[in-house]
């Protein structure tokens, strides 16, 4: 798996604020801003990484991650891609 894309859309005919797909996508409701933005996109990302965990396992791991991420002061500011990931992906 290269990365997982992610669509933004209004996902309110499907009362969801975010949809994980089984093509490595993801759809998050654009309407979603600051830390609930966060919070749904990792959410889905988890249900990818983690289709055998329940919808609670899913949440409790969504809700760690974006506690800590907040926390540490990660925010949506540039998307600048300078420094490689670990693998030296850029």
């Amino acid at each position: 798996m290269k990365r997982i894309r992610v669509k933004y859309s209004k996902l309110g005919k499907q009362k969801a604020w975010g949809l994980a797909h089984s093509d490595e996508l993801i759809e998050v409701d654009i309407r979603l801003k600051g830390r609930k933005a966060l919070e749904i996109l990792l959410h889905e990302i988890c249900h990818i990484l983690s289709p055998e965990d329940s919808e609670e396992e899913v949440v409790r791991k969504s809700v760690i991650l974006t506690k800590t991420l907040w926390h540490e002061g990660y925010r949506r500011i540039d998307n600048t891609e300078d420094i490689p990931l670990q693998n030296g992906e850029t």
